[in-house]
């Protein structure tokens, strides 16, 4: 039996270009006015995935992404850098889904793949709640490493891993099945492969598919390495009842666009009696005290 991995990655609006528009009136993120990126703790935890791929002769790594159908970009980028596969995790019964509901999905959809090892990044750079990893192993009942930095060692039955922590570093060991969460100052991902760029770069989902024109369509059926997996929430045997908002007790009541505005400026010299004017302004603004 081959050694399965998985690698949970998530779409995330780039918080580099956030506006005014970026939350809707419900708190939800409005993803349609901000680019989509891979979510970069994620890929940190893919590299490390893909190392432990290199060590384990026979191993398959998967790419699990939660999402609308676009998020399909991110599975055909981690197989551009090396994973073997993906599925998508896809359902208007997900939408609003708090990290709860997420990773109740997430771990219905793990459950089904039967891995023995699954990684993904400590957190999201559009939530930062850094929660979805420690609750899926949670409800799947499998031990986790946390803030994992750097691998040790691995074999077929454990692996020895460095984490980062506040007050410095520790390193322990873990026996599968097992989840890791992975820090960013891990290895970063590596570059995509030209090769497995050509290879992979027509692999579509379901969905994606009835989109494109009888040539490409053609083309994924003649060769199955091009078709990914879609899942919905009957696919992976969820209940409603912990999906979307209504499976979300987490709730935003308010929300306030803070916009940083240029005010005008104010030049000191280093004299002694401007730095104290400095002191006393910046005192009374409360700026500082």
């Amino acid at each position: 039996m081959s050694f399965k991995i998985i690698v949970l990655a998530k779409q995330v609006p780039d918080t580099r270009n956030v506006g005014k528009d970026a939350m809707k009136e419900d708190g939800t993120v409005n993803r349609a006015v901000l680019p989509a990126i891979f979510n970069p703790d994620d890929l940190n935890a893919l590299e490390m995935a893909l190392e432990v791929k290199s060590k384990i002769e026979g191993a398959q790594l998967s790419v699990i992404t939660m999402g609308p159908p676009r998020a399909a970009s991110i599975i055909r980028e981690g197989m551009y850098r090396g994973a073997d596969n993906g599925y998508l995790l896809t359902d208007a019964r997900f939408a609003g889904s708090d990290t709860l509901a997420t990773s109740y999905a997430l771990s219905q959809a793990i459950a089904k793949c039967k891995p023995d090892l699954i990684f993904c990044g400590v957190q999201a750079i559009d939530g930062d709640t850094a929660q979805v990893g420690p609750q899926v192993a949670e409800k799947m009942n499998i031990p986790q490493i946390t803030y994992a930095e750097e691998l040790i060692a691995v074999d077929a039955e454990k692996v020895k891993i460095k984490r980062r922590l506040d007050r410095g570093v520790e390193t322990v060991e873990g026996h599968f099945p097992l989840l890791i969460t992975v820090h960013s100052t891990a290895a970063p991902c590596r570059f995509r492969n030209a090769k497995r760029l050509m290879k992979y770069k027509h692999a579509r989902t379901a969905a994606e598919m009835q989109e494109l024109n009888c040539y490409y369509a053609q083309l994924c059926q003649e060769r199955p390495y091009l078709q990914m997996e879609e899942w919905s929430a009957d696919s992976v045997q969820a209940d409603n009842q912990y999906l979307g908002l209504t499976g979300s007790p987490t709730k935003v009541k308010k929300i306030d666009s803070v916009v940083l505005t240029q005010k005008d400026a104010k030049r000191f010299s280093d004299k002694d009696s401007e730095v104290e004017q400095l002191v006393v302004e910046l005192f009374e603004s409360r700026v500082i005290g």
